[in-house]
């Protein structure tokens, strides 16, 4: 394998000198045959991920014990945060992999690097530039059929592609027990290119729209008790980007992006419907210096950002922010590295606020490595923060405050010089400051939260064709105030995996296992525990040319009830096969 470059740190950084980063390729979301981006996250240790029922339930990623909204997501460059959703998290269920080439997660406070929302950390996907043709379909339990399909060419000096995928099935009940069926159906489509115009210029852009559909359960009137509703929700989103990029004098490369999405969802069909849009704009100039592999590295950029939303009165309101930062790589010494970022935010509605992080590699030889890390990060009130959007009375949070947080880590790291084998161990702690909560009908200042932990991964290969991977998290995540465990954050969750990558055969065997959890009662409202899981999923492909590969799969092999949040349903035992093809 070549180098791994991290780019969600702004300045492309070799994997091994960015101690909090973990990257998920392509090669290995297709042995997995992972349909979705939650199938992968799940398996990284200090995410925890929940979904309200299999299929388009929504999904939330908890990162390092901190609450879902404090996770950044970032595709192709762009925020992807709900600017309508009232404490602005992202929903995972519906986004799909067929057009992902690779994800990269960054742990712990990213202020530094992304501004707000990036208290827990970031999660960047790269979208993939195609070349040639392929295509893919399956079908299995439960009507399920996925399909996707994409063509393109590229070349050093341009590259045009397009892509699809789309995904159906009749689904299971979400509110866990009842016999009514809940489907689900999504698609995607994407376009991009890229073009060098001189030796100094090139552009480049791309456009993704995605749209779904998913029933839902509820409270039905007149007990409102949780169980099968008619209601179903609704989604359609555009992003995109164009950007210019000119290599200038001193080794300089300059970048001038501008990007944003559109967003409208729905929920209907029940006794209260809504519909809420959302959209952001983002200019962004970046200037940068040195390759991953080069002692010294800088990046300097400023931006602009700029969201707007509905309100479920139907009106909008926005918010803004004007930015800068810096990044700086360095080796000092032969043994050292050491990586600094700091950025000031101007928000338009509140006080300017400056963000650094520091990290530090130390090889110790022998292919091992102590690193560390220290951020701090914060959050803007939301939009429906600040209107206190369904508050009683009604009117606006006058005094709410931005959340802060700080978090650092120290870790051990070991790689053989082969390469075959790779391990680290890192400890953790993250604390959140002036955390909004809504209590006695508003959005007030409350909570602080305190989360500390283990996590710890491996790799080996076994041979030339059978890789091993394992992690494991120890995540003690509880509110300060009263010393409750916060919910959906399983202590205890870890993985094991085998994967081949044959001639012929390719495939994966997954274990994961979580135990129990802090979680709210959707019927009663009151704390309760969720329990733990332990599922097992096999994935396998079967090459009957150099062009065509026969895939199977069956998830939950050993058929358990289980539930990934407490009340929701998730699927028994599904079997799918189907046919890859690529020219």
């Amino acid at each position: 394998m070549g180098e791994v470059v991290v780019t969600a740190t702004r300045l492309p950084t070799a994997l091994g000198d960015a101690p909090d980063a973990r990257v998920i390729e392509d090669k290995e979301i297709a042995l997995r045959q992972a349909v979705f981006a939650a199938d992968v996250l799940r398996l990284i240790p200090g995410l925890a991920v929940s979904d309200n029922g299999a299929f388009g339930g929504a999904t939330s990623v908890r990162i390092r014990g901190a609450s879902s909204d404090k996770t950044l997501v970032v595709i192709d460059g762009m925020v992807q945060n709900d600017a309508s959703q009232p404490s602005g998290g992202y929903d995972f269920g519906t986004l799909d992999l067929a057009d992902i080439a690779r994800v990269e997660v960054l742990s712990g406070p990213q202020g530094a690097l992304w501004g707000s929302d990036a208290i827990g950390g970031v999660i960047s996907l790269t979208t993939h530039e195609e070349d040639g043709a392929r295509a893919s379909l399956e079908a299995g339990s439960l009507g399920t059929v996925r399909g996707s399909a994409g063509i393109g060419r590229r070349s050093d000096d341009w590259a045009l592609g397009a892509s699809v995928s789309g995904f159906a099935t009749d689904g299971i009940s979400k509110a866990d027990g009842f016999p009514e069926l809940d489907g689900f159906a999504e698609w995607t489509a994407g376009l991009g290119g890229r073009a060098r115009l001189s030796r100094a210029v090139s552009l480049d852009g791309r456009l993704r729209y995605a749209q779904s559909r998913v029933d839902i359960d509820g409270y039905a009137p007149p007990a409102f008790s949780f169980g099968d509703t008619p209601e179903y929700a609704t989604s359609r989103s555009w992003t995109g980007y164009a950007r210019a990029t000119v290599a200038g004098p001193w080794g300089l490369v300059h970048t001038l992006t501008i990007d944003g999405y559109d967003l409208a969802r729905a929920s209907l069909g029940g006794a209260f419907p809504s519909a809420f849009k959302a959209d952001r704009g983002d200019v962004r100039w970046l200037a940068r210096k040195g390759a991953p592999s080069d002692r010294f590295g800088l990046a300097v950029g400023a931006e602009r950002d700029a969201t707007s939303a509905t309100l479920s009165d139907g009106g909008r309101a926005d918010l803004g922010d004007t930015s800068a930062f810096a990044v700086i790589r360095a080796r000092l010494a032969a043994p050292l590295s050491l990586a600094a970022s700091l950025r000031y935010d101007a928000p338009d509605r509140f006080a300017g606020r400056a963000t650094a992080r520091a990290g530090a590699v130390y090889d110790l030889g022998a292919g091992f490595a102590l690193t560390g890390d220290w951020g701090q990060g914060f959050k803007t009130p939301t939009i429906s923060q600040i209107a206190c959007d369904f508050c009683f009375p009604p009117g606006p949070s006058s005094s709410l405050r931005p959340e802060r947080a700080e978090g650092w880590d120290v870790g051990l790291r070991q790689r053989t010089s082969d390469g075959r084998f790779e391990a680290s161990l890192t400890g953790f702690r993250l604390a959140v400051r002036d955390q909004i909560s809504f209590g006695a009908g508003r959005y007030v200042n409350l909570d602080r939260t305190l989360s500390s932990g283990v996590e710890a991964d491996a790799s080996a290969r076994l041979g030339r064709t059978i890789t091993m991977k394992a992690s494991y998290a120890y995540t003690d995540a509880v509110d300060r105030a009263t010393g409750a465990q916060l919910p959906r954050v399983p202590r205890n969750a870890g993985s094991l995996s085998l994967l081949w990558a044959g001639r012929r055969l390719s495939g994966a065997l997954t274990v994961r296992a979580e135990g129990d959890q802090a979680d709210i009662d959707p019927s009663t409202f009151a704390p309760a525990r969720r329990a733990g899981l332990v599922l097992a999923d096999v994935a396998a492909g079967w090459r009957l040319s150099e062009r065509v590969e026969l895939t199977a799969r069956v998830m939950n092999l050993a058929d358990r009830h289980y539930q990934e949040a407490l009340g929701y349903g998730e699927p028994g035992r599904m079997v799918l096969v189907g046919l890859r093809v690529r020219d």
